[in-house]
């Protein structure tokens, strides 16, 4: 209800969209960054010929509804991202204005203006208080970012109650002293003067982008005006009559919209009509001038890969070709797409060193060459992760980050709406395991694939060579509605001989193959070497099949016939992965695992500390074994039999 003025005005007159083309490529992006007032946009949307209708409004928060509690772009037309945890909003905004500078500045001809549209936001007290805006904002106003537009609805209110209990401090010049412009509105609830001419300056500002704090009053008519209380509680019969009372509104009508509202909203879409026709007459223009340039707009904004393009990911000869760090074989398999993918978009955590995630294509993007393709977001991971979120939503971008995996923590909340709203995002995280050694166990991470795989909708890629990491990277690429973490040693990694991008996007395959083996040994990354050395040693005793499996995900997806043929379920089988235990239990019967922190020290010495030495699998190898003899080895994939035949799927 504080905001409805803001809403009114920027749909009405100020934002370029068109309801019947929602997916528009030069569209003003609207981004609800305190999406808990929701209810707020579906009303917009539905005013101004959304597919949303009325009895759609009706049934918000209802199961299957269309209107949901929150907004999520993939139930909701016209809602371009999901924004339930405060402060992921504002950032996708970043993401979003950043998208319309490059493109601007890469398919813009002086004739033809293709991308010109402004990103606005309406956030509230909570989106500032999280981090996480910090982070976007202090990036956002190093770039200059001019076409940002943020209404901050200042109205003093929090859950707890006044925001006097906890957050004090000066918000205009905390944005100023990001590089932002801030204007201060003190009234919209008798004038909408002020904000529509705080939005022209806002506009006329190319330089930065621009705060518009905006004094407001939570629940503005109702008996609960300016108390926590009307911030997530319904105002009650009463109140709401007594409220529609005070504005002139029948009390006894619900869902209603009078004649001259509807009519007032029709005329305004028109108008946005009218703008989408003018730009759809000159981008035919464009493409009779600028062919390839229109064609590979076509094909990045409807997720087209360019024909045999993963043939360019660099070639490996076991016995010939150098064994690396998979960190290295991640730079050269990023480095041979990236020329021939100008979508792919990204950068490092102030980690590009290690991440070894620089562009030999492209230099930085920056305020003055924002037609470049690598970003230095500096030392803010979570905000990192929420702007590439923006950037893929904005359209015709395959963004991709990194940092060192155990700080994927860090940016967990937007890893996990990049998965809940189905965007392809490619995280790139090196110094994968206890391995790295010496930075000891704040660096090592040992709980972080495992929270990772427990997250639906992603593809967590651990690869072992350099084929599996070529095939870690096609894989993440072909999925664009899948986020993939790529996780990469910092240690040197030995190639296979059996080893193939075939057969490695399967997601699981044998590097060391026995007909009829008397043990099974599953790795995944640097521990797949380590599982072969001890699988030679084991002959001619124990005959070993040693499976890597770079990515279970996959390996999952494939036929039964497929994964049977090379992990039975009744031949006694150890994992060995130096992370937790967790999900391994399906594919194993005995455990290599972590189950305490790391430790600081040489990273082979750590390994062996903690069990993974092909000595202690020799060991473990030959007990397992011999445990089994005489006994009946449970078939793993008779309990699967039982989960996937249960009622509930559990």
């Amino acid at each position: 209800m504080g905001c409805a003025p803001m809403a009114h005005l920027l749909w009405s007159e100020i934002m370029t969209y068109s309801p019947q083309n929602p997916k528009w490529w030069n569209r003003d992006r609207f981004v609800l960054s305190n999406g808990h007032a929701c209810a707020l946009l579906y009303s917009m949307l539905h005013l101004t010929g959304y597919n949303l209708t009325l009895e759609d409004c009706k049934a918000f928060r209802s199961l299957g509804s269309r209107t949901p509690g929150h907004p999520e772009n993939f139930v909701t037309e016209g809602v371009e991202v999901s924004t339930g945890p405060l402060g992921q909003g504002i950032c996708n905004a970043v993401g979003m204005a950043i998208g319309e500078k490059h493109l601007a500045a890469t398919y813009n001809t002086p004739e033809h203006e293709v991308f010109s549209n402004h990103t606005y936001v309406i956030c509230g007290d909570g989106c500032l208080q999280e981090g996480i805006s910090s982070e976007a904002s202090s990036l956002a106003g190093h770039l200059g970012l001019g076409k940002l537009i943020v209404l901050y609805d200042d109205n003093n209110i929090t859950i707890d109650g006044s925001t006097e209990l906890s957050f004090t401090e000066d918000v205009g010049m905390r944005y100023e002293s990001y590089g932002w412009q801030v204007i201060v509105v003190t009234d919209v609830e008798t004038s909408l003067e002020g904000l529509r001419a705080a939005l022209a300056s806002a506009k006329a500002e190319t330089g930065k982008p621009t705060m518009i704090k905006i004094k407001t009053t939570i629940g503005f008519g109702s008996a609960k005006e300016n108390t926590h209380k009307v911030h997530g509680a319904p105002l009650g019969s009463d109140d709401m009559r007594a409220t529609k009372i005070k504005f002139g509104l029948d009390p006894d009508k619900s869902f209603h919209i009078e004649s001259d509202v509807r009519e007032f909203y029709s005329e305004a879409v028109k108008k946005q009509s009218s703008a989408y026709g003018e730009w759809v007459a000159m981008f035919e223009k464009y493409r009779t001038s600028n062919p390839d340039k229109a064609k590979e707009l076509d094909r990045r904004f409807n997720h087209e890969l360019p024909s045999n393009l993963f043939d360019s990911l660099p070639p490996f000869t076991h016995g010939v070709s150098k064994d690396l760090a998979s960190r290295k074989f991640s730079e050269s398999a990023l480095n041979a797409l990236a020329p021939l993918l100008p979508e792919l978009i990204g950068g490092s955590a102030d980690l590009t060193p290690s991440n070894l995630t620089a562009l030999k294509c492209s230099t930085d993007f920056q305020k003055s060459t924002p037609e470049n393709r690598y970003l230095r977001f500096g030392v803010r991971e979570h905000g990192m992760a929420a702007i590439c979120n923006g950037l893929f939503a904005y359209g015709a971008f395959r963004p991709f980050c990194a940092t060192f995996l155990n700080f994927i923590g860090y940016a967990l909340g937007a890893v996990r709406l990049s998965a809940l709203s189905q965007m392809g995002i490619i995280y790139i995280m090196t110094h994968d395991s206890i391995g790295l050694g010496e930075d000891g166990p704040t660096h090592q991470p040992v709980e972080i694939i495992e929270s990772l795989r427990a997250m639906p909708n992603i593809l967590v890629h651990r690869p072992g060579n350099a084929v599996e990491t070529n095939a870690s990277y096609e894989l993440a690429i072909m999925r664009n509605k899948t986020p993939s973490v790529i996780c990469c040693s910092r240690s040197t990694v030995k190639s296979m001989a059996l080893s193939t991008r075939e057969k490695a996007l399967k997601g699981g395959y044998a590097v060391k193959e026995e007909a009829n083996p008397n043990l099974i040994m599953v790795a995944t990354g640097s521990e797949v070497g380590i599982c072969v050395e001890a699988a030679e040693a084991l002959l001619p005793d124990i005959k070993v099949r040693v499976i890597s499996m770079p990515c279970r995900e996959i390996f999952d997806e494939q036929s039964d016939e497929y994964k049977l043929s090379i992990l039975p379920g009744n031949v006694p089988t150890i994992s060995v992965e130096a992370g937790a235990i967790g999900g391994w239990c399906e594919y194993a019967h005995y455990n290599v695992a972590m189950y305490r922190f790391g430790a600081s020290g040489p990273g082979g010495e750590v390994f062996k500390k903690f069990g993974f030495s092909s000595s202690n699998l020799v060991a473990k190898g030959k007990e397992l074994v011999q445990f089994y003899q005489g006994r009946t080895v449970p078939n793993l994939n008779d309990r699967m039999k039982i989960v996937l035949e249960s009622d509930e799927g559990h």
